[in-house]
């Protein structure tokens, strides 16, 4: 059995980090390349007939990657194993370089998948940016963090988010408490988004002062939003009528990003989503922008890929 030794003289918190908790990262590396892996002090050592050149090259590649994040869990690990045996090593690493933003305790937000960089490119550069992809592919997240960039840059003066609140069949007026009470259940992913990037002080504050404002999409109705960047997100619960009244509120010096997953519609069956008619309309006109997100974008527990694949291949079957 051959046998590679790798000098990484990396410092025993990074040696940590690549090796994952529990050594999870390790034993899965051996598993998918066969073979057998060592830690030594600031090294590891590499037992086996094949790939030890190509593990010894990954793990450079993981060293890269630890320079702009704060660790690797064994989602990321499956999509870094994915762009390295496509010789994409490079192009994500300098496409991802880029800090977003900063959250209050100053760590650094990137995207973490090439398909989320194509996002934000994407919203940097049209006014209007569709976001269409199945759940934890970061959709919400990145685009409170560009909202949050541009605020900080002074080129907004306020950030606007919004959802439909479908499962209340948006009638909140037979809801119990006021209005923060009524729409909080609906707009909680929004409400995490923020508190990952500013503290909670702060965002009440900004939602006291009218800098951030959150609202159902029924209360967008005949406002014109100037100088903002506005969010829909769970746009695939949208009707027709509503996404027309959204996209029309776009303003001067506004932009606007829509989030959905047209995989998990809501509505009933007699409605078509707006989202799905605004894909099919609107995507030849200059200024706005469709970016596909894919299950290789999914930055969260690995079991999640797994369970969206089940679903689609059932329904496929049981169709």
């Amino acid at each position: 059995m051959a046998k590679l030794e790798v000098n990484l003289n990396l410092k025993q918190d990074t040696l940590q980090k690549i090796s994952g908790v529990h050594n999870e990262n390790l034993t899965y590396l051996e598993n998918y390349y066969k073979v057998s892996i060592q830690t030594k002090s600031n090294g590891i050592v590499i037992n086996g007939q094949d790939n030890l050149e190509v593990v010894e090259s990954f793990f450079y590649f993981m060293i890269e990657v630890l320079d702009r994040y704060d660790s690797i869990s064994i989602s990321d690990l499956r999509y870094l194993i994915s762009l390295h045996d496509k010789g994409l090593d490079q192009r994500f690493i300098e496409r991802n370089d880029e800090v977003l933003v900063r959250t209050f305790s100053g760590k650094p937000i990137r995207a973490r998948t090439l398909g989320q960089r194509g996002f934000i490119e994407a919203v940097k550069s049209h006014d209007l940016t569709f976001a269409i992809g199945p759940a934890g592919t970061g959709k919400t997240f990145l685009a409170v963090c560009y909202a949050i960039s541009l605020l900080k840059e002074g080129t907004i003066k306020r950030i606007i988010l919004t959802r439909p609140a479908v499962e209340a069949g948006e009638n909140l007026g037979f809801l119990p408490g006021d209005l923060k009470e009524k729409v909080d259940p609906y707009l909680r992913p929004i409400y995490d988004a923020l508190d990952d990037l500013l503290s909670s002080e702060r965002v009440e504050r900004y939602i006291e002062k009218g800098v951030i404002e959150i609202a159902p999409l029924a209360y967008m109705r005949g406002r014109t939003l100037d100088d903002a960047l506005v969010i829909l997100d769970e746009a695939q619960n949208t009707t027709k009528s509503q996404m027309m009244m959204f996209l029309t509120r776009l303003g001067n010096n506004s932009k606007m990003i829509v989030n959905g997953d047209i995989e998990q519609i809501d509505l009933p069956r007699a409605k078509m989503s707006g989202l799905v008619i605004a894909q099919e309309y609107l995507q030849d006109i200059e200024g706005i922008s469709f970016v596909n997100l894919t299950y290789s974008d999914i930055v969260r527990h690995p079991l999640v890929i797994k369970i969206l694949e089940r679903f689609k291949e059932r329904e496929s079957v049981d169709a």
